[in-house]
């Protein structure tokens, strides 16, 4: 399996900068919760000085989505989207201890984290303008058609595991409590995003051999070298 953005997306936005980590071996029976603190203070000490719209990493989403010809304030990446709800509640949901940890860094960093389950990846997974055809499945469980145009994470068979992007995640790839094979992709638009991504692997790497006792692979993608390959794990 390989995970790319297609090369529309990569002449489109330059600035992109994307982390992506694959780990095997989790179990939702660990506790991550001192970790998460730590994050949600780095958000919090930012939100008391101004709304997460004056983020540069935010504003940087925004100008890539009005590029996109997606209304930045009717659709928001899901970084912002998770700042606005930790501003209004004071705390995130906790859903599994892996997504727990990724929102939180998307919280501290202000930058989209996607969590998805390879099991329910068919083939290659590529970030690419939708043709319209595809199927995604909300967390709800309803079906929608993407765009045309929209760009999308899409797999091999028809499946969108995004809207717009960063917008929204699928509710087929969702990690659940069975979830054992990961694939984490991390993606900044800010100027500060090449120092920044790099950053936020290592910490997410590192927490993942502290508390789930795996390793993780990692690799910063860019024009010059679009995929990640993921390698088939042994059974048996």
């Amino acid at each position: 399996m390989r995970f790319r953005h297609s090369p529309e997306v990569w002449s489109t936005f330059p600035e992109l900068t994307c982390g992506v980590l694959h780990a095997t071996g989790l179990t939702p029976a660990v506790d991550v919760t001192p970790r998460l603190a730590r994050y949600a203070d780095t958000a919090r000490a930012r939100l008391a000085g101004g709304s997460e719209g004056g983020f540069p990493e935010i504003q940087a989403w925004r100008r890539a989505f009005a590029r996109m010809g997606s209304p930045p304030t009717r659709y928001r990446c899901a970084a912002e989207s998770l700042l606005r709800r930790f501003r209004r509640d004071g705390a995130l949901p906790r859903l599994h201890p892996l997504v727990d940890l990724g929102n939180a860094l998307s919280l501290g960093y202000a930058v989209p984290v996607a969590v998805l389950d390879l099991a329910r990846i068919a083939g290659d997974l590529t970030v690419r303008p939708a043709a319209g055809t595809e199927t995604y499945l909300t967390l709800g469980g309803d079906a929608e058609h993407p765009e045309p145009g929209e760009l999308v994470f899409a797999d091999a068979a028809g499946r969108a595991h995004s809207r717009r992007w960063t917008h929204r995640q699928s509710g087929a790839s969702a990690v659940r409590a069975e979830t054992a094979e990961v694939l984490v992709v991390i993606e900044a638009m800010h100027d500060d995003g090449p120092r920044v991504v790099p950053r936020m692997l290592a910490e997410l790497g590192a927490a993942l051999a502290e508390v789930w006792g795996v390793p993780a692979r990692t690799a910063v993608l860019a024009a010059a070298a679009p995929e990640f390959a993921v390698p088939a794990v042994r059974t048996g």
